[in-house]
Parts: C-alpha cells; sequence; structure tokens
C-alpha cells in the first residue's frame, strides 16, 4: 500500500500544495479519492488478474522472499500470452518515467521552500546534475540494495509524518467542517485562514 498510493508518507502532500483550488478541502478529497482509486480498483484488479490465471503462487517464494514482479509477469502471460510480458515492460517503464519526473518536481519544490526564494540557474544545474548521480546508482545498485534504502527511507518519512498529522488533524477537520458549512448553504466553498 505505501508503494501504490503513499497514504501516510507524507510525499503526495508536495503534488497538492501546487493544486490552486479555492479551498484546501477540495484538494484533499481529490487526493483521497487518488488514494481510493489506486489501492482498491487498480491494485484489486492486479490481484484479480494474477489469482484468476490459475498460476502458482508459492513458485515464487524463495528464501521467505515473494518475487512479486515473476508472479505478476507470469499471470500477464498467461492471461495475455506473449504479448502480457510487453505490456508489463512498457508499463513498467512508463511508470518508472513519470515516478522520476514526478519526485524530481517534488525535490525542486521542497529545495526551494527550503531556501526560501526561487533557485538560480546554476543552483538547479547542480540540483539537476546531483539527482542524475543518484537515478544512476539506483539503477546500477542491486535490487536488493535500493529495495532495501527505498523501505527505509520511507519507513523514515513515514515516522516523521505521522506525528505531523496527528498535530494537524485538528486543523484539517476544521477546515474540512468549513468546506461542508459552505456546501450545506449552497456556496462554493472558499477558505480564508483565520
Amino acid at each position: 500500500g505505501l508503494y501504490s498510493n503513499e497514504a501516510g508518507m507524507g510525499s503526495a502532500p508536495n503534488a497538492a500544495a501546487k493544486a490552486d483550488v479555492s479551498h484546501p478541502a477540495k484538494q484533499g478529497l481529490v487526493q483521497m479519492l487518488s488514494v481510493f482509486l489506486d489501492t482498491l480498483l487498480i491494485c484489486t484488479a492486479t490481484a484479480f488478474m494474477c489469482l484468476s490465471t490459475m498460476t502458482d503462487p508459492t513458485q515464487f517464494v524463495a528464501d521467505g522472499a515473494a518475487d512479486a514482479a515473476g508472479y505478476v509477469q507470469t499471470s500477464m502471460s498467461a492471461s495475455l500470452g506473449s504479448f502480457g510480458p510487453i505490456f508489463l515492460t512498457v508499463a513498467m517503464c512508463l511508470f518508472a518515467f513519470t515516478t522520476l519526473i514526478g519526485n524530481y518536481s517534488y525535490c525542486e519544490g521542497c529545495l526551494e521552500f527550503i531556501i526560501r526564494r526561487t533557485a538560480s540557474r546554476g543552483e538547479i544545474l547542480i540540483f539537476r546534475l546531483i539527482a542524475t548521480v543518484l537515478i544512476f546508482v539506483g539503477a546500477v545498485a542491486s535490487a536488493g540494495f535500493v529495495w532495501d534504502m527505498a523501505d527505509m527511507l520511507q519507513g523514515l518519512m513515514v515516522v516523521v509524518n505521522v506525528p505531523s498529522i496527528l498535530i494537524l488533524g485538528g486543523t484539517a477537520i476544521k477546515c474540512l467542517n468549513d468546506y461542508v458549512k459552505q456546501r450545506k448553504e449552497g456556496k462554493d466553498p472558499h477558505f480564508i485562514a483565520k
């Protein structure tokens, strides 16, 4: 679920923060919908596709570790024939590319937030070079190392983000109540911070 929708990790709000909406609850509801669609529809469809192929998932467990990608690839082959692995390869390439672009955008926005100004062309160039080196290291490192690092770093993000969610939860509820109140009054909700 964490890799699927990032709920609770604190990375998706970077994209939501760039949205231009009249009330933050509007964007919050869209973000909630994306978690629902991604987890309950897309992941469930993938699971049902795998389970309906009669492919034995126990064949994809070695030394207590699951080879989920191998299981999905074999299931795709069983469902779509020789087109299955091609479809999966194209889908994974598109997913990887869009993930890199999206995460880079998050990082550039965070950089400007941290330095509290628009980064200069030179700073952006250095930042892009560092990002390119990190992408290269991730591409040539062993898969186990990359997944272990991703697990650890995402776990650390959750450890930092969950207390923030608890601290800001009351404010979020007040914001939602303001949104619901304005909707009940027949208005197009607009947010005023005070």
